[in-house]
Order: structure tokens, then sequence, then C-alpha cells
């Protein structure tokens, strides 16, 4: 990827790693070009926790967050609702009723403003929606956000970033327990090993698996995933088979 100009407005990559992915709803004004928006969606999973009605409008919504454009892939592609219809059987169990009635309410919306479903509305109709939702719910706004957020750039052991498409968006390397010198210069270009943490026999499967069942509070995944010192982080300093 080239470099913009200074008189050129940052790419959505750059958006994205300049801003720590704490601004990933903006791109929500951002549509894609038309030959990508008419490309067929990635065939979805056997759902866990969402009805269809649920899933087709939480779809939409997260292609619209992290959108598919000319620079590569999305939340789409990275099959974040698999992941938040995964995780609300387990670790996001306490946000179910949330997604529930902030869904329906969604829906609602966009058929009493536009006169159709959401998930069937144009992409500029859909950020609208979606902009009144922001308003009217900023809760549910923020909590769908971070599970977008949560299911294009996390460990794809938990059901999103599929094919690794969020790490490659951010140009992550992956997860090593090992680096060169070279490796951790700060102008290297390390290949990706696309290979999640739960690939690594250090790291334990069977906390993992019981991390992704077990409800954490009301917080979302990865708070688990960014403290250390809980037993059941892959970076524990008791990490490994117990």
């Amino acid at each position: 990827m080239t470099r913009n100009s200074d008189k050129s407005p940052p790419s959505r990559r750059d958006f994205f790693k300049g801003a720590g992915l704490a601004g990933a709803a903006a791109s929500v004004a951002i549509g894609p070009p038309a030959a990508l928006a008419q490309s067929p969606s990635p065939r979805r999973e056997a759902l866990e926790t969402l009805t269809v009605a649920e899933a087709d409008t939480l779809e939409a919504v997260c292609a619209r967050l992290i959108p598919t454009d000319e620079h590569g892939s999305g939340a789409a592609e990275a099959r974040a609702a698999h992941y938040i219809d995964r995780a609300l059987g387990g670790a996001l169990a306490p946000s179910r009723e949330a997604y529930r009635s902030g869904l329906l309410a969604l829906d609602a919306r966009a058929r009493g403003s536009h006169g159709a479903a959401f998930a069937r509305l144009t992409p500029a109709d859909q950020d609208a929606v979606l902009i009144a939702t922001e308003k009217a719910d900023p809760a549910f706004f923020a909590l769908m956000r971070g599970h977008t957020l949560q299911g294009t750039f996390g460990d794809p052991y938990y059901g999103g970033n599929a094919n690794f498409v969020g790490w490659d968006m951010l140009s992550y390397p992956g997860v090593r327990v090992v680096a060169t010198a070279a490796q951790q210069a700060l102008d290297a270009h390390t290949k990706p090993n696309h290979q999640s943490a739960y690939d690594i026999a250090m790291f334990n499967r069977a906390s993992a698996a019981r991390a992704s069942l077990t409800p954490i509070g009301n917080g979302p995944l990865p708070d688990l995933m960014q403290d250390m010192s809980h037993p059941d982080h892959p970076m524990a300093m008791n990490g490994g088979e117990r």
C-alpha cells in the first residue's frame, strides 16, 4: 500500500492504525464502491444464539460500521456478526437481551423512516439509521460498535477475524512466541503467519474454551484477553496446561 500524499485524506487502514481502532464507528459514513457493494456476502454459518431476523440486521450493521472498500475487506468478510452470535451464548450472554431489544428497535426505526427492513436499505439509508440509533440509544450503538471491533480484529479462535482479514487490514503479522531482532525493528515488514494464539502449543485451548463459554460480568470478551493476570489469559504467568 502506498502512503497517501499530504493533500489526500487518510485511508481507512491508516485511520485504523492511527486511531488505535478507537474511532471505527466513524467509518459508518464511508460507502464502499458500487462494484464491491454488489458483491455476494460471505456464506453465513449456522446461527447459535440470534434469530434469523436479528442476524440479518446485525450483519448489515457490522458491514456498515467497518465497510468493505477499495482498500480491502471489512467486518462482513471478517464474520464479525458470527463472533457476536457465538459469544452471546457464552462470554457475552449478559448482552443478549440488549441485542434482542436493540436490534428490534433499530429495524423498526428503519421501517418507520425508510419503509423497509434495515438489511434491505441502501448503504446511505443504513448509515442514516445508524446515526439516528447512535443518538437515540448511544449505549446500544457503542455495544454493537465494540463487539464489531472485537469480531473483526480479535483472535480467530473466538469466531471472528475469518481468514485473518482483520489482522491483514492492520498489517499485524500475528502471534509469535519468539521474534528475531530484525522482526522487532521499527521498520520491519514481517510476513504474516496467520496463526491463532491457540495454534501455539504453549497456550491452553481448554482455558480458551472455558473463557468463550463463561459470562464475564457485563464486560466484553477482550476484557479477559487484556487482563494478563487472569488465569485463563494465554499469556498468564502460569500459562500452559493445568
